[in-house]
């Protein structure tokens, strides 16, 4: 029989600016013992920021994301009817949607299951974000 557990916590992230920010070190620091086997899932409680595992390595993979993130969905379009929020608002929210709010991270032997390259990305995409929440939830 399995007994399923439940922990949860919100951590406040420190503010940083526009781009694609390694988070992993920040995430593992503020969890006690992990469980042997389980799932981390990690929720951003925004609507202007996302998520991402990728490219923990090189940081110019930062640089070519922002790039392409910033052609795909540029500011000052005449098509946004939500600005008055500043010109990186709107472009923020359809940016965070393609990034998406939640990751799901597999727990193995009481250590995060990331590749070797692989790492957690805040992609903060306004200028001046702020501080982000996060609710990291363990199930074991």
């Amino acid at each position: 029989m399995f007994v399923t557990m439940v922990e949860q916590k919100e951590i406040i992230l420190p503010p940083f600016g526009r781009g694609f920010h390694l988070i992993s070190n920040i995430i593992e620091n503020s969890l006690s013992d992990l469980p042997n086997a389980g799932l981390l899932q990690v929720f951003i409680k925004h609507t202007s920021a996302g998520l991402s595992i990728n490219e923990n390595a090189d940081p110019s993979v930062r640089i070519d994301f922002e790039t392409i993130f910033n052609k795909l969905v540029p500011e000052n379009s005449r098509d946004y009817v939500h600005v008055f929020e500043g010109k990186d608002d709107m472009p923020a929210h359809l940016k965070s949607s393609l990034t998406g709010h939640s990751l799901t991270i597999p727990i193995v032997n009481g250590r995060l299951g990331l590749g070797t390259w692989q790492g957690i990305y805040l992609c903060e995409f306004r200028y001046q974000g702020g501080r982000r929440k996060l609710l990291l939830t363990v199930i074991s």
